[in-house]
């Protein structure tokens, strides 16, 4: 277990952080960060302490989660807990969820009350939900208070300047009934009551609303935050453009590793954190089930020896016909998976899908073929052929087989995401490894059979 160092905010600052410090001072919290994370620890925490408490906060929030506990395990508990308090509501309870029981439990006796029952209070929900990423840092007034009240109010409540952009009017009850612009109230006169000005018509997420739903919210309407409420429509937080924007880029990186065929990690780890074992085990699960898979096509060779043995022209084009089956596959599935995340389709939309992509493949069929067949043509002139066939017809049994297998290949890419959504399955992880596996059994039954028929 890591030895906790013996910072204090109050020690003596060397003179080596001290013109760190004041090199950097100036730069947004995200660039210090970015900077500090490339110093030894020691170093990271001696700086860090040299700014506010405030600025301490921002600064640790945008470090990685494995430099946070780095940091968290190197200093004290009481003096950690100054810099936790003073972090925006959401950003605190993600790292504290990160923790482990004894962790928190550590923690918890340096906190203020109402910090306690804060992270408690986020604590409760999925943190995959509205309520796991909502912020309780927001502005809210009464809609019979004036506007002269209102602004006090604000000011009194004192939200952090990144959640101020709107203010939420509640009623007695803490029911949402709108909200209104720092604009608003600043032109508005000072008796003039909020119920007046206020806007009543407003996107809202509820608490237990998937994030993923939530970031799109924001992104739709373009809004800078959206207030989520429980189900008796209070108002319980808010959800920020910058939560959208990391959802977001979340959910696009998990969806791009199913689609290659990697397991997503919990942990969100860039490439350089994360060790060769740790990129091995994302990778070998899919790897070794699509090579046991990849097997079948080997039977299928093996049964089909005879008609290769006879005429080797067919093995010259097999990898031509499965890495265009692969490819018109892994396109299909593309366009239906980004289509189901975007809600441009639904599942009650699959024979429209269907038909749509069969024709699709039936136009890259035509091309291929037409391609294919001039293919064999020019380089193929002087192979070996069976006595009674020329190589016209041998060429046009060839581009007949891998127009089949675009159209069968593009008809699997779409109808497989639709099966998996269907089954309440992420459609990402049928993607570009499990298609291409797919495809190229189908692909050696389509060519082997093709050329079984017409030429044997």
């Amino acid at each position: 277990m890591m030895k906790r160092a013996n910072f204090d905010s109050t020690q003596h600052i060397s003179g080596e952080y001290s013109n760190i410090y004041e090199n950097i001072k100036q730069k947004p919290a995200i660039e210090i960060s970015e900077y500090l994370a490339t110093l030894e620890l020691q170093a990271t925490i001696g700086v860090l302490l040299c700014f506010t408490r405030a600025e301490q906060a921002d600064i640790y929030s945008d470090f990685s989660n494995t430099i946070q506990l780095d940091i968290f395990n190197a200093l004290k508990r009481r003096e950690f807990s100054k810099v936790f308090i003073a972090m925006k509501s959401d950003d605190r309870v993600d790292f504290y969820q990160s923790l482990t029981a004894e962790q928190q439990a550590s923690l918890l006796p340096f906190l203020d009350k109402a910090t306690r029952e804060d992270v408690y209070h986020l604590n409760l929900y999925d943190p995959e939900c509205a309520g796991g990423i909502m912020s309780t840092d927001f502005a809210s007034i009464r809609e019979q208070m004036t506007v002269s009240e209102a602004i006090e109010k604000v000011r009194r409540d004192s939200p952090s300047k990144k959640t101020i952009y709107y203010v939420y009017v509640v009623d007695s009850n803490k029911t949402l009934r709108g909200f209104v612009t720092l604009k608003d109230l600043i032109l508005a006169k000072p008796e003039e009551l909020v119920k007046n000005i206020l806007h009543d018509d407003f996107a809202w997420a509820n608490i237990y609303e998937d994030q993923e739903i939530v970031a799109k919210k924001i992104e739709k309407y373009d809004l800078v935050a959206i207030p989520v409420l429980n189900n008796e429509m209070q108002l319980a937080g808010i959800v920020t453009h910058d939560d959208a924007i990391e959802i977001i880029r979340a959910e696009q990186t998990e969806d791009l590793e199913k689609l290659m065929g990697i397991i997503p990690d919990e942990n969100e780890y860039t490439y350089s954190q994360t060790s060769a074992w740790g990129h091995f085990k994302k990778r070998v699960l899919w790897i070794l089930s699509l090579a046991i898979m990849g097997l079948i096509s080997g039977v299928i060779l093996h049964s089909y020896e005879e008609a290769l043995e006879s005429l080797i022209i067919l093995a010259l084009y097999m990898p031509m016909v499965a890495d265009t089956g692969g490819n018109s596959g892994s396109q299909a599935a593309t366009v239906v998976i980004r289509a189901l995340a975007l809600g441009d389709i639904k599942l009650s939309d699959w024979f429209k899908v269907i038909f749509k992509e069969a024709r699709v493949g039936f136009m890259l069929s035509l091309c291929l073929g037409l391609v294919t067949l001039g293919k064999v043509s020019l380089l193929s002139n002087n192979a070996v052929l069976p006595e009674g066939f020329s190589l016209l017809q041998v060429g046009s049994v060839i581009a007949l087989a891998l127009s089949l297998q675009v159209i069968v290949s593009t008809i699997i890419g779409a109808t497989m995401p639709l099966i998996v959504k269907r089954l309440n399955g992420d459609p990402a992880v049928v993607a570009s490894p499990a298609i291409t596996t797919i495809v190229d059994i189908t692909g050696m039954l389509i060519y082997f059979g093709t050329a079984t028929f017409f030429l044997f």
